[in-house]
């Protein structure tokens, strides 16, 4: 077995348990993966990923340990496809529409609009453009984030990870309650309910064709279930980053800078009809109760508290 070096100049060897139970992991990950969603290369990409940070030196062992706190929700998130939520409840389709047009309707011509209708109307290429770059970031800003916090504050890395995990698994809870399907299916498909239906690039689609590529429409067809558009973790996520930007006061420009890319998603959402507005509510209340549960869970100093400072130690 090789042997490495910590950041003190002494050599450690890998632990034989750690490796079995790594390799038990991988191999594991791999076939129920096989069972539940079928084999994709993505997976061996994931697994091949962990194991050389896992191997390679001391400080990426501690990076990739952290960020399995991401691959859980990743796991999580792709292993939805085996159990579609209009499985365990109906799709809310005419209901939903109904309600964000009651609400936030626009009249127009003699008519009410939903906001996604009423941009469909209106749409411009700067708007198309800058919501399609708004909306390549929801992930992205997110992980370099994390990875940010990684190398500067190993507490508030963990802390912003695990709020990340526990906000993800509250929408979770909420898509299984109340599957609802997004605008652009009623745009596409009515009101009926079509089981099995594919994702859909919607207004994004102008963003390919501007640039004449596919990326969301590589993205999108990998979409876990398209009728999972309540709450809207698309604004979740931004909303998380921007929490843990102001409590750790990392200067005005920093603050200003993701509070733009929250608000910016926020909007995409609407306008390119992948989430209605009472989507986005829902996403802002589903990072709010998960900031703030998290910061009672740790407040409490009980057993939460002691398992995530031995999470902070083991990474350090």
């Amino acid at each position: 077995m090789s042997l490495t070096t910590t950041a003190a100049g002494e050599k450690k060897r890998v632990s034989r348990k750690a490796v079995l139970l790594l390799a038990a992991l991988s191999v594991g990950y791999i076939l129920l993966s096989y069972l539940l969603v079928g084999f994709k290369t993505d997976q061996l990409v994931l697994v091949g990923l962990a194991n050389i940070l896992y191997f390679a030196t001391p400080i990426t062992r501690k990076f990739i340990s952290g960020f399995s706190i991401f691959i859980v929700f990743w796991v999580l998130y792709d292993y939805m496809k085996a159990f579609p939520n209009y499985w365990f409840n109906p799709v809310h389709i005419q209901d939903l529409y109904n309600a964000e047009k009651a609400v936030f309707g626009i009249r127009s011509g003699g008519t009410i609009l939903t906001p996604n209708e009423f941009w469909m109307q209106h749409s411009h290429t700067f708007l198309d453009v800058m919501s399609g770059a708004f909306y390549l970031m929801w992930i992205p800003v997110p992980l370099a984030f994390a990875t940010f916090l990684f190398f500067w504050n190993r507490r508030q890395f963990v802390y912003f990870s695990l709020t990340f995990l526990l906000v993800n698994l509250l929408g979770f809870v909420v898509y299984y309650l109340y599957p609802a399907a997004p605008p652009w299916y009623v745009q596409l498909h009515g009101f009926d309910f079509l089981a099995g239906t594919p994702g859909n690039t919607a207004g994004l689609v102008r963003f390919d064709e501007f640039f004449g590529i596919t990326i969301f429409n590589s993205l999108y067809a990998k979409g876990s279930n398209v009728f999972a558009a309540m709450p809207s973790l698309h604004s979740a996520y931004p909303l998380i980053v921007f929490y843990y930007a102001l409590r750790n006061n990392l200067g005005v420009i920093a603050k200003v800078f993701f509070g733009i890319i929250t608000a910016g998603i926020w909007f995409a959402a609407v306008y390119t009809s992948h989430h209605y507005v009472l989507d986005v509510l829902a996403g802002i209340v589903c990072a709010s109760s998960g900031i703030f549960f998290f910061n009672w869970l740790i407040g409490r100093r009980g057993g939460v508290t002691k398992a995530v400072d031995k999470l902070i130690l083991a990474i350090r």
